[in-house]
């Protein structure tokens, strides 16, 4: 933002920074204190570390350097709730967040809505740009916090031998034949600008802008389906060693794996558990397969006679197109077979303007650019082939804010197009997600590639 902003600017920004404050604790209704301080997996971290860390970061990154005369609201949150960023602040061990039975919440929210006010203050008299960028760069950051607070209040709901239900579904989920074998949409490749592009917000990883080639692919439709997964392991997948890369068979027998994460055999028959409880398969088989690791993608991509797509021709397929599908505001916290009409494919995934500079369909495709493919944002995060690095003159943000994204910049693999607990307003088609490669307790799933 400029020196010239306009006040409408300020409002905006305003109300979503309140929007978003407001909807991190509404996600929190359903849960009890208790809830909040487990921490059931290493990768996790308890929902009441999310409240605090997420107030943490703008009264570290925005209020002590731009807000004259703030006042901490308690030093020692400086290290406690700082959770990565070395030179800021030291920082106690990730595992150890679920042993903070002090601060209580009470506190943590009273924290909160100290920084929630100074915040208002400092928007109130139309800040350095710098802060406004900051801030919106703080909203960002608690919409991917937000993701992770259901995400992992899924795997400690799961663990518990009561397994809760986060929220019960009210809708209708009829027993599925399974789904038609997905087609392949065909791209003519060729010359493709990749990154972030305009004036809104993007994270560093998402620039700069810049070519790259594309020889022509292939694009399922659709996303793999838990029927077809599920074929998958009958026809023994996760016991055939040439299906799988060196690690990620390593990975399977070193943790037992024998299906995606959360799915249970009970008298041989499967059910998945979801935020709305346990699910049985017979009613999920159209939907998305989710919880799936990268080598688990993989796997099943060379069983099917396919590959997992690139980075770049995923966002070439994204490009220009409208965001929308099954994301948090959908409401439905699960992965979701596609709408039956293709009316409603149209107008979900339509392009803004087909002039744009996404790679075009080659005209055999028969559905067209408007319809398909489906899927594109939502449901679940599609695993890539690409490794997550730097894009060619990539330069980190200055000070400790370099760290949020760069040095994750090894081992990591590139995950597109959020999930059905994804923010709507926080997903783009530049967005680039990236996690692990034995990862499997994020919404990961899968989309076929072919050449």
């Amino acid at each position: 933002m400029s020196t010239t902003t306009p006040p409408a600017a300020w409002a905006a920004l305003t109300e979503r920074f309140r929007s978003v404050r407001q909807r991190s604790l509404e996600i929190c209704k359903p849960l009890t204190p208790e809830d909040m301080m487990v921490q059931s997996t290493p990768e996790a971290s308890p929902v009441k570390w999310h409240l605090a860390h997420t107030a943490w970061f703008f009264e570290s990154f925005v209020l002590r350097e731009f807000l004259p005369g703030y006042r901490l609201f308690n030093p020692d949150f400086v290290w406690l709730f700082n959770s990565y960023y070395q030179t800021f602040a030291s920082f106690p061990e990730k595992r150890l967040r679920s042993s903070f039975s002090r601060p209580a919440i009470e506190e943590i929210l009273r924290f909160r809505a100290h920084v929630d006010e100074a915040i208002e203050r400092l928007l109130e008299g139309s800040p350095d740009p710098e802060a406004a960028t900051r801030i919106e760069l703080g909203v960002n950051h608690e919409e991917q916090h937000q993701e992770l607070i259901l995400t992992d209040i899924l795997n400690a709901f799961y663990v518990n031998p009561l397994r809760p239900v986060y929220q019960p579904f009210d809708g209708e989920l009829g027993e599925q034949e399974p789904s038609r074998p997905a087609r392949f949409l065909r791209f003519e490749g060729g010359v493709h600008e990749a990154g972030h592009a305009g004036d809104g917000f993007c994270f560093d990883n998402e620039l700069p802008r810049h070519r790259v080639w594309l020889e022509p692919y292939g694009l399922a439709e659709r996303l793999v389906t838990c029927g077809e997964y599920a074929d998958f392991m009958e026809d023994g997948g996760y016991r055939k060693a040439d299906l799988w890369l060196s690690d990620g068979w390593n990975a399977v027998q070193e943790h037992g794996w024998k299906s995606p994460l959360y799915w249970n055999n009970h008298e041989n028959e499967w059910s998945i558990f979801t935020l709305r409880g346990e699910q049985p398969l017979v009613r999920r088989k159209d939907a998305p397969v989710s919880h799936l690791s990268y080598f688990e993608a993989d796997a099943y991509a060379h069983w099917a006679g396919y590959r997992l797509p690139s980075e770049f021709e995923w966002e070439a397929a994204a490009e220009g197109r409208l965001i929308a599908g099954n994301l948090l505001d959908s409401g439905y916290l699960m992965p979701m077979p596609p709408a039956e009409s293709s009316q409603n494919h149209e107008a979900d995934n339509k392009r803004l303007n087909p002039s744009s500079q996404g790679v075009a369909l080659l005209p055999e495709n028969p559905a067209g650019p408007f319809q398909r493919p489906w899927q594109l944002f939502g449901d679940c995060w599609q695993w890539t082939s690409s490794a997550y690095l730097g894009y060619p003159g990539f330069r980190p943000l200055p000070g400790s804010l370099g760290e949020y994204n760069g040095k994750f910049m090894s081992g990591q693999m590139v995950l597109r197009g959020g999930s059905c607990v994804t923010p709507r307003a926080h997903i783009r088609a530049s967005y680039r997600n990236f996690f692990a490669p034995a990862t499997r307790w994020q919404f990961s799933g899968i989309r076929l590639a072919s050449w």
